[in-house]
């Protein structure tokens, strides 16, 4: 039986023309105008939905809205279509097991090459990911030319601390570095995967100088680093990884003044937006993801500085699995200004908290993640904490940020800093290094848990 390899299911060449790397994304992407970028991502979009309507999944979420082939002329009538989220995949998977009627493979000899994963299961049950060979080269090089766009060279050494097994990260930045720069990487993994005080030798022993990982893990990191008085070896020049709303200066003053750099991307959509340069917001790549921030309650669009849900259309997902108009549910904004690098992208602020994952106290709107910046730069705290939302017997809400703490820190006035950032009093309770790591499973989790919700609702 023949059948393509997996390089033979996609035009190569012709991916790297569109998706340039290196001096040509650079040289292409200060010279384009708005207008040109329309048009691009417009013809994209145009051959994203003639394989989306043969999708049942998109037949039937489309159908459900009464919306028939022809009746999405463009980009234009882009917001004439449903979104959906990760509900609406599971759901599809339950209905339609083991894959859901999102898997878009060929059957047999029709049948090109796939990498399956799973997401990390964060918010539960871990969810398929399924990517064609096009689909995922392509987000490979999004990072790949991220990386090299932020400052990675020939000479640099990657550590990365991504998970692997069954999960997308490790292997997917894996691909990105090997295939898209030509730097050296050691696929170290978690804590589980490789012990933390393992982890910082292989720093010390191979010389590395980038690494890249869940920002949390990367602190941990460079508290065993100190314990191991290891810093008179390890020569880390560059961090990049998810900062989210915490301030990059903690990390950095850990690491010895290596620089952070921050992106975003989800298992569905791989990166959507990254720090260049200049480090003044995360640029969205535009010519490959078509990004719409969404009011969290009404889904009508933002204006730029408002925060809103990001809805992400991968432009270049017209294999495997199309990706169309899917609620990520992470919140951001869109930055106003010109930036320094004359890039035609639009800049988001990069995330700022997951609008599922959002606790209303008293009627006001709280995101857990927030809590990282307000406690940052604090000698006597570690940065780590967690929430635990609770409700009495008279029906009242109550949150208590559980954080950890090197000893003398004031209760009273970190509970004063936390009500002034978050707009409502919340209890604190100070426990010692480590004492969070059973709850927010930092050591064997992508994401730490943030949120505890223990209210019956």
């Amino acid at each position: 039986m023949s059948f393509p390899t997996y390089f033979e299911a996609f035009d190569a060449k012709q991916m790297l023309a569109d998706y340039p790397v290196g001096e040509e994304f650079v040289s292409r992407y200060t010279a384009m105008s708005r207008d040109e970028l329309h048009a691009i991502q417009d013809a994209q979009f145009k051959r994203l939905m003639k394989r989306g309507w043969e999708i049942p999944f998109y037949q039937r979420l489309w159908g459900e809205k009464g919306i028939e082939p022809g009746d999405i002329g463009g980009l234009p009538d882009i917001a004439r279509l449903p979104v959906y989220d990760k509900s609406d995949l599971m759901a599809s998977v339950n209905e339609h097991p083991p894959y859901g009627d999102f898997d878009g493979r060929g059957k047999g000899a029709d049948s090109d090459p796939v990498v399956f994963h799973t997401t990390s299961g964060t918010t539960g049950r871990p969810q398929p990911l399924m990517f064609g060979p096009k689909g995922r080269e392509v987000t490979n090089l999004l990072v790949g030319r991220m990386y090299r766009w932020m400052g990675l060279t020939g000479d640099d050494v990657i550590q990365s601390v991504y998970g692997h097994g069954m999960i997308n990260g490790g292997h997917y930045i894996r691909e990105a570095v090997t295939h898209f720069t030509n730097a050296l990487f050691l696929s170290a993994g978690t804590g589980i995967e490789t012990r933390s005080v393992n982890q910082v030798n292989l720093m010390a022993d191979f010389g590395v100088t980038v690494m890249v990982g869940f920002v949390d893990y990367v602190r941990k990191l460079a508290e065993v680093a100190e314990a191991e008085k290891l810093f008179d070896r390890i020569k880390l020049r560059m961090i990049i990884g998810h900062l989210g709303t915490e301030d990059r200066a903690s990390t950095e003053d850990a690491w010895h003044g290596a620089k952070a750099y921050d992106w975003y991307g989800v298992g569905d959509t791989g990166s959507i937006a990254g720090e260049g340069p200049d480090r003044n917001g995360l640029y969205v790549w535009e010519d490959a993801q078509y990004l719409e921030l969404l009011d969290v309650d009404t889904g009508a669009p933002v204006a730029a500085g408002e925060t809103g849900d990001m809805v992400v259309t991968c432009l270049f997902k017209d294999d495997i699995a199309p990706c169309i108009r899917f609620n990520t549910h992470d919140v951001t904004e869109e930055l106003t200004g010109a930036n320094d690098t004359g890039m035609v992208f639009k800049r988001i602020s990069g995330f700022k908290g997951r609008s599922d994952n959002m606790v209303k106290l008293r009627g006001i709107n709280i995101f857990p993640h927030a809590i990282g910046a307000l406690i940052e730069n604090r000698a006597d705290l570690t940065g780590e904490y967690v929430c635990r939302v609770t409700r009495d017997e008279s029906g009242k809400d109550h949150m208590c940020v559980v954080m950890e703490s090197r000893g003398g820190t004031d209760e009273g006035e970190i509970g004063e800093i936390l009500k002034r950032g978050l707009g409502i009093e919340v209890d604190i309770d100070m426990v010692g290094v480590g004492d969070t790591a059973k709850d927010t499973q930092i050591d064997v989790r992508q994401k730490p848990i943030r949120l505890i919700d223990e209210r019956k609702i």
